[in-house]
């Protein structure tokens, strides 16, 4: 389907009919997943132990208190803390500004709920609100995403993103119209990619880890691994918040639904599954395992390219994408703490797997548009993609 602008853009994801698939199976995935987290069988292809109702899932409280904490996250990221950095050249040459606090913003945000809970905040209920906060931040996603078509709508051609303005409404409200949603200097997307929903993780996170140990008196071991893993992940990139500027969401992607259902409710909902199971499957972890789980761990620290030069030395030198590779030695290290009784706690490897997969696909083709000749011989040399004589 020919663009506004006059060019061809290939569709991505199967196109309207994958986007309508795609907008319907993920939040049903997510719920699936709260639930059967919880049940007693925790069978990650079995069906969930009920279907909830909606009185399960819609609470003016729960609304409220999910619009409190994005005002919270949004008051944070205006505060006046930390560097401003410039993005990538525009399509008119211009390059937005964009503040770098988000590590201010874990920080003092670990300060507040430190003194909420002091002051007698009930931190540990929050696992029982899981449902219809995540249908909260599910209905924020939708709604959002209406309103963002919508601006874009009215956006000048040279504001819209590669391949979000195809004109099917159903694939551009997907991918998303728009590159730079703002108003003023408040960027939505930037806003939305690493704040609410990382920063939400943790703090469920946290949450199952007190109820845990309300429950049994201490939290696991395994739950404390799971918790230490996943804040070191999201400490570490609010920290090297800049980077983020030069990724495929922020330079290439429109900011629609699947971005906004992404970082707001699939995050911090999915994200911390591994957790959630532990809460209601607890697994017995020895030291010495625990251990050789924390080296597994560190294996994902592998050095990225900061250049624009195609590197051929190195983890470079073995595949294309060794920071994807990292990814899953790292998605694999979260997982174990759970044991291997359960495939539901892998949930999150498969799906990361897939998804890396897919990315690394489109790279391949942003990088051969890029770079051309260069690019071809750079696969000569460095066949493998991720994984070192397998993919």
């Amino acid at each position: 389907m020919a663009s506004p602008q006059g060019s061809r853009a290939p569709l991505e994801f199967g196109g309207p009919l994958g986007a309508a698939v795609l907008m319907l199976l993920l939040p049903a995935t997510m719920f699936h997943l709260l639930l059967v987290a919880r049940s007693g069988p925790a069978r990650l292809l079995g069906p969930p132990p009920y279907l909830p109702g909606p009185e399960v899932l819609w609470s003016p409280q729960m609304l409220l208190l999910w619009f409190t904490w994005l005002g919270l996250q949004a008051a944070l990221y205006l505060l006046p803390a930390g560097k401003v950095a410039e993005g990538q050249e525009l399509k008119d040459k211009s390059r937005l500004r964009y503040p770098i606090n988000g590590f201010q913003a874990l920080v003092l945000t670990a300060l507040l709920v430190g003194l909420a809970v002091s002051a007698g905040l009930p931190l540990g209920a929050l696992p029982e609100m899981l449902l219809p906060l995540a249908f909260a931040a599910t209905l924020t996603a939708f709604i959002f995403s209406l309103l963002l078509y919508l601006k874009a709508l009215v956006a000048p051609a040279s504001a819209l993103a590669p391949g979000g303005n195809s004109g099917n409404p159903i694939y551009d409200f997907f991918l998303g119209r728009e590159l730079n949603p703002r108003i003023w200097s408040f960027d939505f997307k930037y806003f939305c990619e690493l704040r609410p929903g990382l920063i939400g993780w943790v703090l469920i996170n946290l949450a199952l880890l007190m109820q845990e140990a309300e429950l049994r008196g201490s939290p696991s071991l395994a739950m404390w691994l799971v918790n230490g893993f996943q804040l070191l992940y999201v400490g570490d990139a609010l920290w090297h918040e800049e980077a983020v500027l030069t990724t495929m969401d922020i330079t290439h992607d429109g900011f629609g639904f699947m971005l906004a259902f992404g970082d707001l409710a699939w995050v911090p909902f999915t994200y911390s599954l591994q957790a959630q199971f532990l809460l209601h499957h607890p697994q017995p972890l020895g030291l010495p395992m625990a251990s050789v789980i924390c080296v597994i761990n560190g294996l994902e620290t592998i050095p990225t390219a900061t250049g624009r030069q195609l590197l051929v030395s190195g983890w470079w030198g073995m595949v294309r994408h060794p920071n994807y590779l990292g990814d899953l030695i790292m998605a694999l290290a979260w997982s174990l703490p759970c044991g291997v009784s359960h495939l539901l706690p892998y949930f999150y490897l498969l799906y990361f797997t897939a998804l890396l997969v897919h990315r690394e696909a489109r790279d391949e083709q942003q990088c051969l548009r890029k770079y051309g000749l260069a690019w071809h011989e750079y696969c000569r040399r460095v066949p493998y993609r991720i994984l070192p004589y397998v993919y």
